[in-house]
């Protein structure tokens, strides 16, 4: 789900917009709030491109994400994460300047072995400062942009305090739509959203910390997701995994937590070809088994994955465990390495510790 669509609360604060004492939040970060009166997520979507990388001011709340794990030439590792959220206070938000009601927010960050930086932006929509636009597509917050043609590659820019990032994503390989044919389902409720990823990018650019530039290249990631209430109201967080294994396969996998246990599981198994099959709470094994305290809570950072039918057992452990995400609403990001059956490389988010 990536990421994503988690700050509405802080969003909604930050922004000054919305008038009287705020409604009491469902879910993480209010995720779970009823949205009747925006359009509903239905199974049988048939998805159009280009025009679904762009907006759908319909729905409550979407994001565009991309993460990327770099090495340089001395192979030292490093994680990226470009991230752009929408929320529409209003169904069908889109207006001409201030009168517009959709709330913009980006979240970048990037990830060594012992340093992790990020940073947040936020606009409101209507005026220029930040959208998201299909034809030639192009989404952005100020200077941060991701922008070209998803099918055949993209550029993607961010930066922050003391670290910045240009890389250019090239495709070598299709889109997937997850879940069944992108309709995916987050809880046993009936809660879903829509979601593509495009698990086949390959990253190269430049990456800069403190002044430092380097040359930097891997594979890379992109989710689309779009809702109007992803999340049942007794769904305090997840843990999102996206996988990049050496032998060209990808696996997309969530946890969602319920505050009274018996977690929400899905996911799909990526054959290098694109081929997905989609996976469900009894094909999978997800335990954690080792946890670090960062930003004074326990946060699990080193996990066992396995799925039986694809004779496929690993351990996911994070590259640097204090990638924290210190921003309007606090979470954990940051790039895992994948060792056992099979190896890789990934992302994990964690949101609710």
């Amino acid at each position: 789900m990536s990421a994503r669509g988690r700050m509405l609360a802080a969003v909604l604060l930050l922004a000054g917009c919305g008038g009287g004492e705020p409604a009491a939040p469902e879910g993480f970060a209010g995720l779970g709030r009823t949205s009747d009166e925006y359009a509903q997520v239905e199974p049988g979507r048939e998805f159009v491109f280009p025009a679904d990388h762009g907006a759908h001011p319909g729905f409550r709340i979407e994001w565009w994400y991309v993460t990327a794990n770099l090495r340089d030439a001395q192979g030292n590792d490093y994680g990226t994460q470009w991230t752009l959220f929408r929320y529409g206070l209003r169904p069908d938000a889109d207006s001409p300047g201030w009168d517009d009601g959709n709330i913009w927010m980006g979240h970048a960050g990037v990830t060594t072995a012992d340093d992790h930086r990020a940073a947040e932006r936020l606009a409101r929509g209507g005026v220029g400062q930040a959208g998201a636009e299909a034809a030639s597509f192009r989404a952005w917050i100020d200077d941060w942009t991701l922008a070209g043609r998803p099918e055949t590659g993209m550029h993607v820019r961010a930066g922050g305090d003391g670290f910045a990032f240009s890389l250019q994503l090239a495709s070598r390989g299709p889109l997937v739509l997850q879940g069944d044919g992108g309709f995916s389902l987050k809880s046993r409720d009936g809660q879903a959203s829509y979601y593509y990823s495009h698990p086949f990018l390959h990253a190269s650019g430049e990456l800069e910390i403190d002044g430092r530039r380097v040359e930097v290249s891997g594979p890379a990631w992109m989710d689309r997701e779009w809702s109007s209430q992803p999340l049942a109201g007794d769904q305090l967080g997840w843990d999102w995994f996206s996988l990049r294994l050496d032998g060209g396969g990808r696996l997309m996998l969530f946890q969602l937590r319920h505050a009274g246990g018996g977690h929400y599981l899905s996911g799909t198994w990526i054959e290098p070809d694109g081929t997905a099959t989609a996976l469900e709470a009894g094909d999978v094994r997800l335990e954690a088994i080792a946890q670090a305290t960062v930003a004074d809570r326990d946060v699990p950072i080193h996990w066992t994955l396995a799925i039986p039918a694809q004779d496929f057992e690993v351990e996911v452990s994070a590259l640097n465990p204090d990638a924290w995400m210190e921003l309007g609403t606090p979470y954990w990001e940051g790039p895992v390495r994948v060792r056992g059956s099979a190896s890789g490389v990934g992302y994990l988010e964690m949101t609710g510790y």
